[in-house]
């Protein structure tokens, strides 16, 4: 997968060590003297998969080293290998290889992001969290944050988004209990009641995102489309402007709806019509 810079772009920025993680570059690190990164994007780490990799640690040992700083009063901190490095306390062991790097804070915050949407291990709230930080503490637009990792510009406005769900529905999607495509499609519906709803229906029911698309629709007043005409003319709009468009017809008449979530996002669609 392709991530915007990723993280040899990164990695390699400090022009003090070599450019790749060889032998020379790699530490030996006492596994006591590693302290973790209270800001790193992924919070939540699935116990049985962790002793899975002990195993394998235990056997094959630590095949990626770690990524750390050193600390000014002593010690390092982890920049990126949380697992490895739980796994490896797991495992007994009593140091870990490291590269150790000098990163500033948006660098820390960038390579640990990045390393774990690689490794698709950030539930989209730990994702949505990490993308509103690089923009509120470091003063990124989304379109910066989406040049860094690899995304569209959309696709970052749409997971930031559901930091607006109910706290409810945003534990449930943390615990995996529906998908970031059914939040999206809840976070349509105008009231926070009609979202809790929805998602308790979702629950229950095994509603599909079509499904509760639909569903938002109608809560929304507007009437299902069956015509794949108009479908396909969306998507063609959706694709050419980065953001949701709802065509509604009556008889030859109807409407085009253009949605957007930010300045930023209503900008780039008006320079996108006029550019046209």
């Amino acid at each position: 997968m392709a991530l915007g810079r990723g993280l040899n772009a990164l990695i390699t920025s400090n022009k003090k060590q070599d450019s790749s993680p060889d032998k020379k570059n790699v530490w030996e690190i006492p596994v006591s003297e590693i302290n973790v990164n209270g800001e790193q994007p992924r919070k939540y780490f699935d116990e049985g998969k962790l002793k899975e990799l002990a195993t394998s640690i235990k056997e094959h040992g630590i095949l990626q080293p770690l990524l750390v700083v050193e600390k000014a009063d002593g010690g390092y901190e982890l920049v990126a290998g949380e697992r490895r490095l739980r796994a490896s306390k797991l495992a007994g062991l009593a140091v870990v290889p490291a590269v150790v790097k000098n990163f500033k804070n948006q660098q820390k915050l960038e390579v640990a992001l990045i390393e774990n949407i690689q490794r698709e291990d950030l539930n989209p709230l730990e994702e949505a969290f990490a993308y509103k930080r690089l923009i509120d503490e470091f003063n990124l637009k989304q379109q910066e944050v989406a040049d860094r990792v690899g995304k569209s510009r959309p696709a970052i406005a749409n997971t930031i988004r559901l930091l607006e769900l109910p706290n409810e529905i945003q534990k449930g999607l943390e615990e995996g209990k529906i998908s970031a495509g059914q939040a999206r499609a809840i976070l349509s519906l105008k009231t926070e009641k009609e979202q809790l709803e929805a998602y308790k229906s979702t629950l229950g029911e095994k509603i599909t995102v079509r499904d509760l698309e639909r569903k938002a629709h109608l809560k929304n007043g507007a009437k299902i489309k069956k015509d794949p005409n108009l479908d396909y003319l969306e998507k063609k709009l959706r694709d050419s402007l980065g953001s949701k468009v709802v065509i509604t017809k009556r008889g030859k008449r109807g409407n085009i709806s253009i949605y957007f979530y930010s300045e930023e996002e209503l900008g780039e669609i008006i320079n996108k019509i006029a550019l046209h």
